[in-house]
């Protein structure tokens, strides 16, 4: 049997995480097993669902690198398909019209809860023959006795009880069918043979499971995924932050740390903490996905990411860099090597957009100093160093401008001012960068260059001054 999984959105917004998880372990489970991959795009709802959210589903699937073998189908390309279905449950009995009006549906409703009855529909329409010309919606005629067993492959066996479910309505007064409908003629169709989804479809398992055994199909089998919390405790939504895979794109995070983070949102294997897509392919088992809900960490997913900058290929950062400098407005063409520039920075950043805010200093001047940085250190004693530095760098010529020089420099200034090294160093990374961290001093002024390395010491000898006259 050729294993075959399906990763289903529905395009009534962005490619939330707790989607592109499900999709992540869809798409690991058909890989392991040398399996097929589907994208089905589930557009019934012609009301919520926009041609922006299947892009948005499109464009998240391609960044985390999750490809699919086939598809995306569109659901409603198939409704000639699901109204075939339809027509055959009423020939054989197994579905029937309905015209009770909404005022009868929310009575018996309300008399149902009243009365501590789970909700449901109460047959009445199953044995009146009503004209097929005036307005009515089709149900499923759901079997009256026994139960339905779901071997679930992540929280075992789960037994429903008939009596309990619904006639579901498979068509709508519109004529549009539903989603317990169309995703059974999909399943079907495709030959689906794992179902891996958010738990939340669970209550829709059995109603599924019935339609499909009146279409004399087998059921694939299911597996379903805990939801992803919150640090509150509540489910992941956008109060707790961005939970959209593109906007963790657009903040600067790597795909290859998001998947890497998502994988460990409910499964783990030994102590591990990091995993390439191939490792999560060869090792990923969806019977060790754990039955809890994760909770989403930003902090682990910030961890992460930093690590993956600080050892990717220096090229592919500073390639995905580009963008989140051109939001500073900064041309990354005009100015220091722009993989140089990475390499040094990359252990300090925990995103790209932050990447790019500390590394703003190498092709443009700041504005302000951090405050602290300058109280502690462009004081009046610092002017003597900062001029002697001045001199010494001005008279390297643009050769020499390169960090083996330019180290000896700072340290030959110490040791003529008989001074403490970080007294010199210090003083200069402030009035060149505009804090107290940057990487070496070395490294630091071979990326800022003479020009602006020189222009920085005058502003900051100036600033000196300015102070020691308020004073």
């Amino acid at each position: 049997m050729t294993i075959r999984t399906r990763f289903a959105p529905s395009p009534t917004g962005y490619l939330h995480v707790g989607g592109a998880r499900t999709a992540l372990f869809s798409y690991l489970f058909a890989r392991r097993h040398g399996g097929r991959f589907i994208l089905r795009i589930e557009d019934t709802d012609l009301e919520r669902s926009t041609a922006e959210s299947v892009n948005a589903i499109l464009e998240g699937m391609a960044w985390l690198g999750l490809e699919y073998d086939e598809g995306p189908f569109y659901q409603t390309h198939r409704f000639d398909r699901y109204n075939q279905v339809i027509d055959e449950l009423l020939a054989k009995g197994l579905a029937y019209r309905c015209d009770c009006p909404k005022e009868r549906l929310d009575a018996m409703r309300e008399e149902q809860m009243a009365a501590k009855l789970k909700p449901r529909y109460d047959g009445l329409c199953r044995h009146r023959d009503l004209d097929p010309s005036q307005p009515h919606v089709i149900r499923f005629r759901n079997p009256d006795t026994g139960q339905v067993v779901v071997d679930d492959l992540i929280r075992g066996r789960m037994a429903f009880d008939n009596r309990e479910l619904d006639d579901l309505i498979i068509r709508r007064s519109d004529g549009a069918p539903t989603y317990n409908l169309t995703v059974v003629v999909d399943d079907a169709d495709m030959a689906i043979t794992h179902v891996i989804r958010g738990d939340d479809h669970i209550n829709n398992t059995p109603r599924q499971i019935n339609i499909l055994r009146a279409l004399g199909k087998e059921p694939p089998h299911y597996a379903h995924v805990p939801m992803i919390l919150g640090d509150d405790g509540s489910r992941l939504s956008k109060r707790h932050g961005a939970v959209s895979v593109v906007a963790y794109r657009d903040q600067g995070y790597l795909p290859e740390a998001l998947l890497n983070y998502l994988v460990r949102l409910g499964w783990s294997h030994r102590d591990r903490e990091i995993f390439s897509l191939e490792e999560m392919v060869e090792l990923f088992d969806i019977g060790q996905v754990n039955k809890a809900a994760a909770a989403f960490n930003t902090d682990k997913l910030d961890w992460l990411n930093q690590h993956y900058i600080q050892h990717a290929d220096p090229r592919r950062i500073a390639h995905l860099l580009r963008p989140h400098l051109g939001d500073l407005g900064i041309d990354p063409a005009e100015g220091a090597d722009l993989t140089a520039v990475v390499a040094a920075q990359a252990a300090r950043a925990k995103t790209l957009v932050e990447l790019a805010r500390i590394s703003a200093f190498v092709y443009r001047d700041f504005e302000d100093y951090e405050e602290g940085a300058a109280k502690k250190h462009l004081r009046p004693v610092a002017a003597e160093p900062l001029e002697r530095l001045r001199d010494r760098l001005d008279m390297l010529a643009l050769a020499d401008w390169e960090p083996v020089t330019l180290e000896h420099t700072v340290h030959r200034v110490a040791e003529e001012l008989g001074l403490n090294l970080g007294k010199v160093a210090q003083p200069l990374r402030v009035a060149v960068v505009g804090r107290a961290a940057s990487p070496g001093l070395d490294i630091t002024l071979s990326l800022v260059g003479k020009e602006a390395t020189l222009r920085r010491i005058d502003r900051a000898l100036a600033y000196i001054r300015q102070g020691s006259a308020g004073v």
